[in-house]
């Protein structure tokens, strides 16, 4: 557990949400992905925000293109902003 935890602590909360993206679609390296899942094992908060991320990535991965396309200029800023807020902890 020792290990693990030391692990975790190897990236902050900060890079880890520039990383989301790259984790949830598999595109980071096993050492990274190791680290990464070491820390949201640590962190509620973190972890939170991935699931989020999870689920926000899988429900707009069934938007139609068109249709977001589509979106009034405030909402499509609403979401731009909230995607872009970083979680808190």
């Amino acid at each position: 557990m020792t290990h693990d935890h030391d692990r975790g602590l190897d990236i902050r909360c900060i890079d880890l949400v520039e990383l989301v993206t790259d984790y949830l679609e598999g595109a980071v390296d096993e050492e990274r992905r190791t680290t990464i899942e070491a820390h949201l094992r640590l962190c509620e908060p973190c972890a939170t925000y991935v699931e989020q991320m999870r689920t926000t990535m899988r429900n707009l991965g069934h938007v139609p293109v068109q249709e977001a396309q589509q979106l009034p200029d405030p909402v499509r800023d609403q979401l731009l902003a909230a995607l872009r807020a970083e979680p808190q902890g």
